[in-house]
């Protein structure tokens, strides 16, 4: 690409992030505290309004022994709650943007139209983006804490080499780098090490494993796995590692295991039903998950998958690899679960999104000649959030009767 064209370029993702922000901004201020919100607002256990940290403490414990486990992900909801609707709004804005920069990290594209397609493909390929963005329980629940298990994800992944093989044994090219990492030659991922991370990974690994009932577990699959990929090949884990991982599991533990969570499975219709009915029905969720609320996001990525694997014969890169078996297990995780929402395809939706990316960081290594196509395509998916957003206050508004 020419100086001239990087620079135009450039300045059109400035100008349409800008856009693209200040019209979520303007969504998020017309769309009040709702529904669960307004619920999350008081005590739970009672009508009276939460006034401080204590409350939310209080409530929080009511709510993981008669309610959901998800006592992380629902403290965030009520201390936004509790903040007011202009300074939730201000920190949905902010949160977006720190998703666009894990996304980033996590997919090792680290340049600013990157993060534009990160933000475009958050809101353009979002199953449900009122319900996971804009509505304040669906952003605490999702919006918020993808941030902090991109930042898990991104910590693991980074110790890793991206060349080699997932399996033992599968190819010469798997067994030279293990022996290459054996001989200390391949040491990690080439990355620095994090300041303070034996301090600050074991929070970080409870939040993440504390999220959400299928995310959790499935991040902390990938944090054993890039654990047990060291060890293959002859790389002793970090104490930081084995810390995070463990946080990470106890994390998911508590989730799932919450007294709450069975109080309230069993006022779930489909739990009344047989055995074989149960199964079809989460078997429908599934395919209903992958054909529908995954599926625009799962055509772009098999797009350059195509483009990368078949066009160009790039390797993948274990990094991404590791991503997407990541996304697989957030997607499979809901076969367990009588209820696959919509909205709660955000966590996998983000991570095909880094997967995305990382591919498209492979293909404009190799063809820098289309980075206008790719870029065009993320502007097509912002306009596409845009209209999602413009056409939600035009009804509002009274401009479309």
């Amino acid at each position: 690409m020419t100086e001239k064209g990087r620079k135009t370029m450039w300045i059109l993702t400035g100008g349409m992030t800008a856009l693209l922000l200040l019209v979520m901004f303007v969504t998020h201020r017309a769309i009040p505290f709702m529904m669960d919100d307004l619920w999350y607002s008081t005590m739970l256990s009672d009508d009276t309004p939460i006034s401080s940290i204590s409350d939310i403490v209080k409530s929080q414990i009511w709510h993981y022994n008669n309610w959901g486990g998800r006592s992380m992900t629902h403290s965030i909801l009520q201390l936004t709650l509790l903040a007011g609707e202009l300074a939730a709004d201000v920190l949905n804005v902010v949160f977006t943007l720190l998703l666009g920069w894990t996304i980033c990290l996590v997919s090792g594209h680290r340049r600013f139209p990157a993060f534009f397609a990160g933000i475009s493909m958050v809101l353009g390929l979002n199953a449900n983006w009122r319900m996971s963005m804009f509505w304040q329980a669906g952003a605490a629940n999702y919006l918020y804490i993808t941030v902090f298990l991109l930042l898990f994800v991104w910590c693991y992944l980074r110790e890793l080499p991206d060349e080699g093989s997932l399996w033992p044994g599968s190819g010469k090219r798997g067994r030279d780098i293990s022996a290459l990492a054996g001989s200390g030659a391949g040491k990690a991922g080439g990355e620095g090490c994090l300041p303070g991370i034996t301090l600050w990974i074991v929070p970080l690994g409870i939040l993440a494993g504390w999220s959400n009932e299928n995310m959790g577990p499935a991040v902390w699959v990938l944090s054993l796995a890039v654990i047990l990929l060291g060890f293959r090949e002859g790389r002793r884990p970090k104490p930081w590692m084995a810390l995070g991982s463990l946080a990470c599991l106890a994390g998911s533990v508590a989730c799932i295991a919450a007294p709450g969570n069975a109080v309230r499975s069993a006022e779930i219709e489909e739990e009344q039903y047989g055995l074989l009915w149960r199964l079809f029905l989460r078997s429908y969720a599934e395919c209903k998950g992958a054909m529908e609320y995954l599926f625009p996001a799962l055509l772009v990525l098999g797009a350059l998958l195509f483009v990368s694997k078949c066009v160009l014969k790039q390797e993948i890169g274990r990094r991404t690899l590791l991503v997407l078996f990541c996304a697989l297990l957030s997607w499979g995780a809901f076969f367990l679960s009588p209820h696959y929402p919509d909205r709660a395809s955000f966590g996998t939706l983000a991570l095909c999104i880094c997967a995305i990316l990382s591919l498209a960081k492979k293909i404009l290594r190799e063809r820098r000649n289309l980075a206008w196509p790719l870029w065009c395509g993320a502007a097509f998916l912002s306009l596409k959030g845009m209209y999602f957003c413009g056409e939600y206050l035009a009804i509002l508004w009274g401009w479309i009767r």
